[in-house]
């Protein structure tokens, strides 16, 4: 492949950036296929979707939005020729494809995940010597769910650890309430690890959780560090919160959101139950290699080209 590094005007601005001399490569280039990877309702979809269709290109958009919102005109305006106009669209998420179609899209759809994890840097390690250990890795956010975490590692008995890796403006609010818990002796904090350092951190851990909350402008909608856990077999806990479920499947625990007591009962029974968190690590395995992977989502997005190219 050949990239093209363009100027972004108003870069920054999430609705109202464009592509300086898009237009130009478009024309020059005369693509069969324009994979526009950007939300129906900004500027630079439309400016990619006007081009593509000059050129005579096929054309699709891919989207993680889970939550239908309503935006004034001319978004609302873009986002409705958008939806009449492109040849197909690919979504993250059921969540996300629901959004569309109820927005009006009635045009062809795939779901296919945009992040793909690669199995053999992401791949399961012989287990240490050590205490149960539970991971969070992620912003240390009110929406992530990290409360509900805390609070319910302190119902637990026996020797445990929890770890969390990130930063982020709860940080003082998280160590607060683990001193409040008592547990805070129990609690690692970690910052700044280089993301070529991150396929070890899942090799320090017996479960994974994301205890995620849905808000009226946010939910879950995808989740990566949940298939880097499985396929570093890692079992895996997650609340109920968008994607969530939909991106374990079968291969984890899931809890109600905000539920402590719901979350504490399951990391009980993955601490107690090691055949249980051995069975978890393998079927998460098996589920990251059959839809997750780098070259199983690459695969499905060039079926999705090779069938737009059918039609011209």
């Amino acid at each position: 492949y050949r990239l093209e590094v363009i100027p972004i005007a108003l870069n920054g601005n999430f609705h109202l950036h464009y592509y300086s001399g898009l237009g130009k490569i478009i024309r020059d280039f005369q693509p069969h296929v324009v994979h526009i990877d950007e939300e129906p309702y900004n500027l630079s979809a439309w400016q990619a979707l006007y081009h593509a269709r000059r050129a005579g290109a096929k054309s699709l958009f891919f989207s993680w939005q889970n939550i239908n919102r309503s935006y004034p005109p001319p978004f609302s305006w873009g986002e409705q020729w958008v939806l009449k106009n492109v040849n197909h669209a690919i979504v993250g998420t059921e969540s996300a494809g629901e959004v569309w179609r109820a927005k009006g899209y009635h045009g062809p759809m795939s779901l296919i995940p945009q992040f793909g994890v690669d199995p053999n840097l992401f791949a399961p390690h012989p287990h240490a010597d050590r205490p149960f250990t539970i991971g969070y890795f992620g912003r240390l956010v009110e929406e992530k769910g990290l409360t509900t975490l805390i609070r319910a590692v302190a119902t637990l008995q026996g020797e445990w650890c929890l770890r969390i890796v990130g930063s982020g403006p709860q940080r003082a609010e998280l160590e607060s309430l683990a001193h409040e818990l008592g547990i805070r002796e129990k609690i690692q904090f970690c910052e700044h690890i280089p993301s070529i350092e991150m396929p070890a951190q899942y090799h320090q851990l017996d479960v994974f959780v994301l205890p995620s909350l849905t808000r009226p402008n946010w939910k879950e909608q995808f989740g990566r560090v949940l298939t880097e856990a499985m396929a570093s077999g890692v079992a895996v806990v997650g609340s109920d919160s968008g994607a969530i479920p939909d991106v374990i499947g079968s291969a984890g625990l899931i809890f109600p959101e905000g539920d402590v007591e719901a979350l504490s009962g399951s990391l009980r029974q993955l601490q107690k139950n090691h055949a249980l968190r051995i069975q978890l690590a393998e079927n998460g395995r098996i589920r990251v290699l059959t839809h997750f992977t780098h070259q199983r989502i690459a695969s499905a997005t060039v079926r999705v080209y090779e069938n737009l190219l059918k039609s011209i």
